[in-house]
């Protein structure tokens, strides 16, 4: 374990949690809602802290990243715990490990400097902190990321994230230069929906980590996991898709196809006729670039120039079939657009 960040000390020697948006205030002996952050006589630790569990290499589409080093690799990984309690979780038996086990973290440690050395070892373009919320591990992350930088500082690192971060941690992420880039998981458009899915998160707060990553500069791409019957209404998926587009039109936003896990066994898997209509939707309100995910529909993973509709990538899965970016130049990396018109493209390379 170790010291957590961005806490405060309180009186009775309770502790306010300032990292991500619950801000929890923690009694002594106490976990905040993650169960992640224990209060040890006032001081507040991270338990989670080199328990990483899940290391994989994967596609970078798998995040789902499609504007961020196409058909590169990543090494991925989580810790047990998180500030959601989604009913759907995919990842539900590390994400809510602590709330099911008392031997949640009773898991060998991985040093940061044991990420970064497999990165650079299985030849992976960067580190990806995913299956659980990166938020609740961030003391872990951040020293994997600056292990990293001093024997691999090419490596990029991105968050698979909720979007539940507090102001408070993003400006540590932005001032310390942290991340290439973060997906954020805006999960539905109506704060009670949100609110009973997930367990007490607002709407509000999503919406405002949205908004700061793709001010920051920082890359940015968002999900819509589609719910038959909680969230996949017409009116539902107009009004995401617009909000999305009025904070950028060219921020890319996939719709993925639910399957029934952990709590949520009894609603069936998305049609995928709703799939392609909430990518029209999108389209229709400005979005530029519009995914379908979860499925192996041909076309709807395609990257097209919203200009000139040239097919810039072709995709089938998870994986990339053909990209007009693989024999691009140093200086076309640098400044990516379309070949055919020249329009500049919201892509890392």
């Amino acid at each position: 374990m170790k010291e957590a960040l961005l806490y405060d000390a309180l009186a009775k020697k309770a502790v306010k949690c300032r990292l991500c948006s619950r801000y929890c205030r923690i009694a002594e002996g106490k976990r905040g809602f993650c169960l992640v952050r224990e209060n040890r006589g006032g001081k507040l630790v991270s338990l989670s802290y080199g328990k990483c569990t899940g290391l994989e290499i994967d596609p970078i589409e798998k995040k789902p990243f499609f504007h961020l080093k196409p058909g590169s690799k990543v090494l991925s990984f989580g810790t047990p715990g998180c500030n959601f309690r989604c009913k759907g979780c995919l990842n539900w038996s590390l994400s809510q490990a602590p709330c099911i086990s008392l031997q949640a973290f009773d898991l060998p440690p991985t040093l940061p400097k044991d990420i970064a050395r497999t990165a650079v070892a299985e030849g992976c373009s960067g580190v990806a902190y995913t299956y659980s919320e990166p938020t609740v591990f961030f003391e872990y992350a951040r020293d994997i990321i600056l292990t990293t930088r001093k024997i691999a500082p090419e490596k990029f690192h991105a968050f698979v994230s909720n979007g539940y971060f507090s102001r408070e941690c993003f400006e540590l992420i932005k001032r310390e230069h942290l991340l290439d880039a973060i997906r954020i998981d805006l999960k539905f458009i109506r704060d009670d929906a949100y609110a009973e899915y997930t367990g007490g998160a607002r709407l509000k707060q999503v919406q405002e980590s949205i908004k700061r990553v793709y001010q920051s500069g920082i890359h940015l791409e968002v999900i819509n996991l589609v719910i038959p019957g909680l969230n996949d209404s017409e009116d539902d998926v107009r009004a995401l898709s617009s909000w999305v587009a009025g904070v950028g039109k060219d921020i890319p936003l996939h719709f993925i196809r639910f399957f029934p896990m952990h709590d949520a066994q009894g609603i069936k898997a998305t049609p995928l006729n709703m799939l392609s209509n909430a990518r029209k939707i999108a389209e229709e309100e400005g979005i530029e670039f519009a995914y379908a995910g979860n499925t192996l529909v041909d076309g709807v993973e395609d990257t097209a120039c919203p200009d000139c509709g040239l097919v810039l990538v072709k995709r089938r899965g998870m994986a990339v079939l053909e990209s007009v970016f693989a024999e691009a130049s140093a200086d076309e990396k640098k400044d990516p657009c379309c070949p055919q018109c020249g329009r500049t493209l919201n892509f890392v390379l």
